[in-house]
């Protein structure tokens, strides 16, 4: 029988990757373009990220379909190519999979809002999701991961929507912000109730990533574990992006600075660990040789 990610997860800490965007954008990716298109037109950059990732010591590198939803790609005129776009994307990274490896099908927000905040109703972030797992499903990824969701209730709808259309484990991870009173998303949901209903939903992981750095996210995980006893995932940020003299977005963590959080966010109950924004192959390679002594 084949070892699914689950499987892994129970054995010992799973690494997945970092930015996508970090490392599209060293490859020569305009700001403000849809990096989805790369995986058609510029297939072997991608499957040369994807590549470095897994050559550094990642288990799971995530597809380049992060903004791969049609409401999403629709601020491109891309809405029609959702199928093409997110079945590429799937395709790319398991071109490259080692055996024993595997490929997470990355979903990330619309970028919307649901009424009363914005205009769309339930039912249409729900399909966009839909149609958005089908074609990563059919494209061949292992599991999806629907991630950086600041509002629990979208994170229900692409929920809901992933599972409409694919059979694969789906796990979620919101993204919070620090503020005085503790963790909270934009919406205002809290740790706690995000932990709760996610777990009542059958979540087989959850987690956050995105906004924090390693250190600030330390603690969050410490009240996540408090909340659930679910796997957790953690992919902090690289500190806070700037913009050099030059135009390019750097970020205020360094590598070492990074990484030497990464045993308290293990001991803190974090079972998936990953990198996003300003995180790169390095960052990786560097948290690969943390975590291997606990293999």
């Amino acid at each position: 029988m084949t070892r699914t990610i689950l499987d892994l997860v129970k054995e010992r800490v799973v690494l997945l990757d970092g930015g996508m965007g970090t490392e599209l954008i060293r490859q020569g990716f305009p700001q403000g373009e849809c990096p989805e298109s790369w995986n058609e037109e510029k297939p072997e950059i991608v499957k040369k990220i994807h590549l470095s990732y897994y050559d550094a010591g990642s288990d799971v590198v995530l597809t380049n379909s992060f903004g791969g939803n049609k409401i999403k790609l629709a601020s491109h005129g891309l809405e029609d190519k959702c199928h093409e776009l997110n079945y590429a994307a799937a395709q790319l990274a398991n071109t490259v999979k080692p055996d024993g490896k595997f490929v997470a099908g990355s979903m990330g927000p619309t970028g919307k809002f649901l009424k009363p905040h914005g205009e769309y109703a339930e039912e249409e972030f729900e399909e966009a999701y839909a149609v958005q797992a089908k074609a990563l499903t059919e494209g061949g990824v292992d599991f999806l991961l629907i991630e950086t969701q600041y509002d629990l209730k979208e994170a229900f709808c692409a929920l809901r929507g992933a599972r409409k259309s694919s059979s694969l484990p789906v796990f979620v991870t919101m993204t919070f912000n620090r503020n005085p009173r503790g963790y909270f998303t934009i919406m205002g949901n809290s740790v706690a109730q995000c932990a709760e209903e996610l777990e009542a939903q059958e979540v087989p992981a959850i987690g956050t990533n995105c906004t924090l750095n390693s250190a600030d996210m330390v603690d969050l995980l410490k009240i996540m574990r408090e909340a659930t006893p679910l796997p957790l995932i953690a992919q902090a940020n690289a500190g806070l992006p700037s913009l050099s003299s030059d135009g390019k977005v750097t970020y205020s963590q360094e590598v070492e600075d990074y990484v030497k959080y990464i045993p308290q966010m293990i001991k803190n109950g974090a079972n998936i660990i990953g990198g996003c924004c300003g995180t790169d192959p390095d960052y990786i390679k560097r948290m690969a040789e943390i975590i291997k002594p606990t293999f």
